[in-house]
């Protein structure tokens, strides 16, 4: 993780690159995620800090779009699907197979910091379904055991 200072000097480099004003709250938002993965509080405190919103405001904006995170995730985010296809066609079961192999629950990120385990209403892809989303790779028809393999050929990878 950076100090804190080298996050403030980042942040600042954002501003001075994007702008001071109110309306910039998202665009700022969004450029610290980018950067950290996450929104730090050093970033919204700094934010605040050089421009023309409150740390109540850059909150509220971060907590009301479901696109930020106020929480560092893993290198990877694992998405499963659970709209309606999905769910019909076995997500619950393999989010069970993915929190055993990963050893956390939905929501979490594994202690190294490798994975994040999300479940999300949906990904587009119910012809597919189930599915999973691998940051930005879709795997398509999966299931318990497909799911169990799709990380330890991630881990082989990264080996």
């Amino acid at each position: 993780m950076s100090c804190k200072c080298d996050i403030r000097e980042k942040v600042d480099g954002m501003i001075d690159r994007i702008g001071t004003a109110n309306d910039l709250a998202i665009p700022l938002l969004q450029a610290v995620q980018s950067e950290f993965r996450y929104i730090p509080v050093e970033a919204i405190e700094q934010i605040a800090a050089r421009t023309e919103m409150t740390e109540t405001r850059l909150y509220g904006v971060a907590t009301f779009y479901s696109q930020f995170r106020l929480e560092p995730v893993g290198e990877k985010i694992i998405k499963v699907c659970h709209g309606t296809a999905c769910h019909v066609a076995g997500a619950e079961g393999v989010t069970e197979a993915l929190e055993r192999r990963l050893g956390i629950s939905d929501g979490e990120t594994t202690a190294d910091g490798r994975y994040t385990l999300e479940s999300v209403a949906c990904l587009g892809c119910c012809s597919l379904a189930p599915v999973v989303a691998v940051d930005d790779d879709i795997s398509a028809r999966v299931d318990r055991g497909a799911v169990v393999k799709l990380i330890d050929e991630l881990e082989a990878l990264d080996g």
